[in-house]
C-alpha cells in the first residue's frame, strides 16, 4: 500500500521543478495545505447533513405552511397485492398484453388497471412541501457560502490581480479563512453525495452524482497542490448563480409566478455572465497563460494538458502537415537535451524533467503526446505559438 501511495503522489508529477513534499510541510513560520486536512470534510459533512434535517423541519417547513404550501401528495392507489408485485418487480408501465392478462386475473377492466398504475407512479412523486424545503435549504446554504466567499475574497490581492495566484507558488501560506472556505465547500459536496440517495429522485440522478464526484476530485487535488487561491475564484463564481436558481424554484412552488420569472431571468443572466464570460476570460486566462509565465509548466498541470490538446487539434488542421513524415524542428529557445535516459516511450509523469532544460519541458511532453497518439507528422511549438493557437481555437 505504501508503494502504491508513493507511486501515486510522485513529486515529479504533482509538484513543480525542484519542489518536494517535504518542502511543503508545516513549520512555525508558515502553514501549508496537507492531504490529512481533507479528512476533516467527513465529520463536517455529517454535521451539515444533520443541520439540514433540523433546518428543513423547524425552519423551512413552517415557512412553507405560512405560504399555504400543502403537504398533500397525489391520490394514493387502492392497495392490491398482485398489481403491487407487478409494479415493483416487473414493470411500472405494462404493455397491452400484460394489461389484458391482469384484467382477466383480477376481473377489472383495462382502464381501471391503467388508472391504478398511473396513481401508483404519481404516489412516488414527492409533495410540493418536501421540494420547497429542499430548495430552501440549498438556497440558504448557497447564499451563506457565496456571501462568505465574497467577503473573504475582497480582502485578498488575487481577486484584484490574478497574477497573485501564482507568485511564490507553491510556497503560499494557508490562511484560516481560506482553509475554512475550502473545507466547507468540500464538506457540502460530500454531504450532497450522501443525501442524494435519500433526496427527491430526479431523472438527472446519474449526471448529478458524477458532477458531485468530479467537484470533490477537483477541490481535493487543487487543495493538496496548493492551488487554493485560483480555486477560491472558481468556487465563488460557481456559487454566484445557485442561490438565484433555488429562489426561483421556491417562488414556483409557492405559485408566485411573476417573482419566479424575474428570478429565473436574473439567474440566466448571472449564469451566462459568470460561466461563459468571466470564467473563461478571467480564471482560464490566469490558469493557462499567467501561470505559464510565472511558474512554468509541469506534468500535473491540467490546464497545460488542455493547451496540448488544443495545439494538437490546430496542428492536425494545418494543411502543410498532412502526409509528411516525422520531422523535428527545434524551437527558437533551443533544442531539448535529455541528460540521462531517453524520455521516449515513457508516460509523461515518468519523465525525469529535472534533467531537461526548463524552458523545453513542454516540448518533451508534446513529443510524448504525439508519440502516444501515433501522429504521422508534427512540429515542435514554443509557448508563444501555443498561446496563439489556443486563442485561435476559441
Amino acid at each position: 500500500m505504501a508503494g502504491i501511495l508513493a507511486w501515486f503522489w510522485n513529486e515529479r508529477f504533482w509538484l513543480p521543478h525542484n519542489v518536494t513534499w517535504a518542502d511543503l510541510k508545516n513549520t512555525e513560520e508558515a502553514t501549508f495545505p496537507q492531504a490529512e486536512d481533507l479528512y476533516l470534510a467527513f465529520p463536517l459533512a455529517f454535521c451539515i447533513f444533520m443541520v439540514r434535517l433540523i433546518f428543513e423541519r423547524f425552519v423551512a417547513k413552517p415557512c412553507a405552511i405560512a405560504l399555504n404550501i400543502q403537504a398533500n401528495g397525489p391520490q394514493i392507489a387502492q392497495p392490491n397485492a398482485i398489481l403491487e408485485k407487478v409494479f415493483t418487480a416487473i414493470t411500472k408501465h405494462p404493455d397491452e398484453k400484460r394489461l389484458e392478462g391482469l384484467s382477466k386475473q383480477l376481473d377489472w377492466d383495462v382502464r381501471s388497471i391503467q388508472r391504478w398504475f398511473r396513481q401508483r407512479c404519481n404516489q412516488e412523486k414527492p409533495s410540493t412541501l418536501r421540494k420547497f424545503c429542499e430548495s430552501m435549504w440549498r438556497f440558504s446554504f448557497s447564499l451563506y457560502v457565496f456571501t462568505y466567499g465574497v467577503r473573504f475574497l475582497k480582502k485578498t490581492p488575487w481577486l484584484w490581480n490574478t497574477r497573485h495566484c501564482w507568485y511564490n507558488y507553491p510556497y503560499q501560506p494557508l490562511t484560516t479563512d481560506l482553509h475554512y472556505y475550502y473545507i466547507l465547500e468540500l464538506s457540502f459536496y460530500w454531504s450532497l453525495m450522501f443525501s442524494q440517495f435519500t433526496d427527491i429522485k430526479r431523472k438527472d440522478f446519474g449526471i448529478m452524482f458524477l458532477h458531485h464526484l468530479v467537484a470533490i476530485f477537483l477541490i481535493s487535488f487543487s487543495y493538496v497542490n496548493n492551488m487554493a487561491r485560483v480555486g477560491t475564484l472558481v468556487l465563488c463564481l460557481h456559487d454566484s448563480a445557485d442561490a438565484l436558481l433555488e429562489a426561483a424554484k421556491m417562488a414556483n412552488y409557492a405559485k408566485f409566478q411573476k417573482i419566479c420569472d424575474l428570478l429565473f431571468v436574473m439567474f440566466a443572466m448571472v449564469f451566462i455572465t459568470t460561466r461563459l464570460g468571466i470564467f473563461p476570460l478571467w480564471v482560464l486566462n490566469t490558469t493557462l497563460f499567467e501561470s505559464w509565465e510565472i511558474v512554468g509548466p509541469y506534468p500535473s498541470w491540467c490546464p497545460r494538458m488542455i493547451e496540448v490538446i488544443l495545439s494538437l487539434a490546430q496542428m492536425r488542421k494545418t494543411p502543410n502537415l498532412q502526409g509528411r513524415t516525422l520531422t523535428l524542428r527545434p524551437p527558437p529557445m533551443g533544442p531539448v537535451v535529455p541528460m540521462g535516459t531517453s524520455c521516449l516511450g515513457l508516460a509523461p509523469w515518468m519523465i525525469n524533467y529535472s534533467k531537461l532544460q526548463v524552458p523545453n519541458k513542454v516540448n518533451c511532453l508534446l513529443l510524448e503526446v504525439f508519440k502516444s497518439c501515433k501522429c504521422s507528422s508534427f512540429h515542435y511549438i514554443s509557448a508563444p505559438e501555443t498561446k496563439l493557437r489556443i486563442l485561435k481555437a476559441f
